[in-house]
């Protein structure tokens, strides 16, 4: 095949060799992007592992060979709550900011920052917690900071190096790295604390995400144009995909937006979501070995599994839900209410039922049901932004996260005030709010929930796709490829 750029109809084909992704920038850029959130949800997660290991009582025989229980952090569990639910304090602030600062800096340098400045908070972590709790909760703030540019900076390097066809494709590709990097981090965090000391979760993951650091500054670059590395052939394919996309100023219909109860639909959707979400990363770990009774290095293991489920699950939704659409069985409204509504339905029925399990691998699988079966809402919710109102959808995105991020905050501090002994009966109420969240944010979507595009929407359409090609990328993201944050 010529090395040239090569055209079958209106589409612009890529002429490089399709299994030698190395010799693809894009692709280059993509599995990097893969490796950054990996990086983003370890440094997120690890956290939830350490404080189990930082707050846990000590054994230590003094002189007269008297046994005593120390810890070496004297929380109680309403400063755990705080502490856990801090990074979020600072994650919120940037959601909307995020995408206004891409375009002024370029998507790699914030989405470089981003990362490498979560990063160096975490090695400094143990120094600052030694000093002082107030000082702990300050940098786990900048490290939320650090962490809400992310996701908006990532969409600034796709409007440059996606070619239309590729967005899904490439983006999923990049998201996919945030379950691998809890399913990991999970782990490896417990058993770093258990052979090393706590301490330890720190400094190699935030040694790692430094790392990462550095070369995406020396392989990545803001443009494809910018790139020295990149080939003429895919230059021109970049250039000339992105130039069969006409841009005008999008002038966002506020009013309408913010009384538009589709677009609430998704945004409680998208919080109800969250809540289940953050309740169980952040609280997992202490469940597992408060009620569980599983030890620090168990308790890693076990807790990576709901999300491994997840991992599996959510490829299969979106293919199904894409499979149903396709095939005119469902139309997008009843798709997207089906998908999420019987997600947080099952979610309830799983949540509640694993505070009644009488043994420990009854309630691993009911959390892992519960998990695993969220999948399904990702296919719902999440994609009904670009449904209602394609041109606006990065703006409703902000919106929705914003609000979103809340449970972040919330659930966290409610767990520490229920949960202070820490008995069955008290985790149980955890469990019975976290599934009350979950069937009221069903029923709402179930009201509220459109998947057709809005009027308003419609009428304020200003961007258009100069082949059909284009439009098949498009609804490719809408019928289930593309991705959400949490």
């Amino acid at each position: 095949m010529s090395r040239n750029m090569e055209t079958e109809g209106n589409c612009e084909c890529d002429p490089s060799p399709g299994w030698k992704f190395w010799k693809r920038r894009r692709y280059v850029v993509a599995f990097l992007g893969f490796f950054g959130f990996f990086n983003i949800y370890a440094l997120r997660a690890n956290l939830s592992i350490a404080i189990v290991a930082m707050t846990e009582n000590k054994t230590i025989v003094v002189d007269n060979e008297t046994t005593v229980y120390v810890k070496e952090f004297d929380w109680d569990s309403k400063i755990q709550g705080y502490v856990l639910s801090s990074f979020f304090y600072g994650y919120i602030t940037t959601q909307l900011f995020g995408g206004w600062f891409a375009m002024k800096v370029g998507g790699k340098n914030l989405f470089g920052i981003g990362v490498g400045g979560t990063a160096f908070m975490t090695v400094i972590t143990p120094f600052v917690a030694n000093i002082s709790v107030y000082l702990l909760i300050a940098v786990r703030i900048l490290e939320g900071i650090c962490e809400g540019f992310t996701y908006p900076s990532i969409h600034a390097i796709w409007s440059q190096w996606a070619p239309p066809y590729e967005r899904s494709r490439l983006a999923t590709l990049a998201f996919g790295g945030a379950y691998v990097g809890t399913v990991v981090a999970m782990p490896t965090c417990a058993l770093l604390a258990d052979k090393l000391g706590w301490s330890y979760i720190f400094y190699v993951y935030g040694g790692i995400g430094l790392l990462w650091y550095l070369l995406w500054q020396l392989i990545v670059s803001t443009k494809p144009s910018e790139d020295p590395r990149i080939s003429t052939a895919e230059l021109n394919y970049i250039t000339k995909s992105l130039g069969t996309v006409v841009a005008k100023e999008v002038k966002h219909p506020w009013k309408s937006i913010f009384s538009s109860t589709a677009v609430w639909a998704i945004v409680v959707a998208h919080t109800t979501e969250n809540w289940g979400f953050y309740t169980l990363l952040t609280q997992l770990p202490k469940y597992m070995k408060d009620i569980l009774n599983y030890d620090l290095a168990s308790t890693g293991y076990m807790t990576a599994i709901p999300y491994l489920a997840m991992s599996i699950v959510l490829p299969i939704c979106g293919q199904l839900a894409d499979w149903l659409l396709i095939k005119n069985i469902f139309s997008i409204t009843t798709v997207r209410k089906l998908f999420n509504c019987l997600a947080f339905l099952a979610q309830t029925v799983f949540m509640i039922s694993a505070s009644y399990a009488t043994s420990a691998p009854v309630a691993l699988a009911c959390l892992t049901a519960a998990t695993g079966l969220g999948s399904f809402a990702i296919a719902g919710w999440s994609v009904n932004y670009l449904d209602v109102a394609p041109q606006h959808a990065s703006v409703l995105m902000g919106i929705g996260n914003t609000v979103a991020t809340l449970p972040g905050i919330l659930s966290p501090i409610l767990s520490g005030y229920i949960v202070t002994t820490p008995t069955r009966e008290e985790w149980r109420i955890i469990f019975y709010v976290t599934g009350a969240v979950y069937l009221f944010g069903s029923i709402f979507y179930a009201i509220f929930a459109d998947g057709e595009l809005q009027p308003w929407a419609a009428e304020s359409q200003t961007l258009k796709s100069k082949t059909e090609k284009s439009k098949e990328d498009l609804n490719g993201i809408e019928n289930g490829t593309f991705k959400y944050e949490l």
